[in-house]
């Protein structure tokens, strides 16, 4: 089986690596705080000291980093992934970043005849930990169709949805139609508790209607019984609705939705919840 090299361990890396890991692929891992990949190698996956040293003994790289610029990091350079990947190699970024990276690294991969994705997932702790994310994929098709055996150990809704930078750009769709609806969400329980309902049983019927959606099956629980632990981070869904909101004046759409839920995010991160779980916004109703 092709060595896969996996780069960032965070909440969800950590679980998209192990999974990789029992379908028997050999595993080498590195991430910027070794402590974290301690559970991951006494499992069997092989710690590398750097990315360049990671890149070199890796036949795929997968990166599930936190910002653009930790990609960029990771990638460029002459200790990062394409400077020291043998020809031939295949690259996915899994992390969520800007369309514009994704093409740039397309473009660097290519001069270098190497086989690069952008490939964002969706789904949460929950969904890296089953294996079952949606992941949005851009790129050459026969590049996917090469990839897809690998991915399909991560996630179960797996689309290919064009040229480079298109995975990226169907993230910021998914991302949008979150930051609205956790709003929603966080309005439904607060409406439903003030009301003197048992929000419970509220959850009962409205997540089974017209107004299910992931958040309200998954999430609502976790608010309601103060559970704000992270399964994604407040600061990361700043930064997406952040790349979101500059793609789209670049395109002169105005998204107010999106910019309402970005302000709270920030004034919840400035509150200190930066490291929460996106559900803390459920505290901003409980405050009041």
């Amino acid at each position: 089986m092709k060595t896969i090299g996996f780069i960032g361990l965070g909440v969800m890396g950590k679980s998209m690596a192990r999974n990789l890991l029992k379908a028997g692929y050999p595993l080498l891992v590195y991430t910027r705080t070794k402590e974290k990949a301690k559970d991951l190698i006494e499992e069997g996956a092989v710690w590398k000291e750097t990315v360049a040293q990671l890149a070199k003994e890796s036949d795929i790289v997968i990166t599930m980093v936190g910002y653009p610029k930790d990609v960029e990091e990771v990638y460029f350079g002459e200790e990062g992934i394409l400077a020291n990947v043998k020809e031939g190699t295949y690259v996915i970024d899994m992390t969520t970043s800007t369309p514009s990276l994704a093409e740039k690294i397309y473009q660097a991969a290519k001069e270098r005849n190497v086989h690069a994705l952008d490939a964002p997932v969706s789904g949460g702790d929950i969904g890296a930990k089953e294996g079952k994310l949606t992941i949005m994929v851009g790129g050459d098709e026969e590049v996917f169709s090469a990839c897809k055996p690998i991915l399909e150990r991560l996630g179960t809704n797996i689309v290919h949805q064009g040229k480079a930078g298109a995975g990226q750009h169907t993230k910021m769709c998914n991302q949008i139609a979150i930051a609205s609806n956790m709003i929603g969400v966080c309005e439904a329980l607060a409406y439903a508790k003030r009301s003197g309902l048992d929000p419970f049983k509220v959850l009962e019927s409205i997540s089974q209607g017209a107004a299910g959606s992931w958040s309200l099956s998954n999430l609502a629980p976790r608010m309601l019984s103060g559970d704000f632990k992270p399964g994604f981070y407040v600061k990361h869904f700043i930064k997406d609705m952040k790349i979101a909101l500059e793609e789209a004046e670049k395109m002169n759409l105005q998204l107010p939705g999106l910019a309402l839920a970005k302000s709270m995010y920030e004034e919840l991160a400035n509150a200190g919840e930066e490291n929460s779980g996106t559900q803390a916004l459920y505290k901003r109703y409980i405050q009041e």
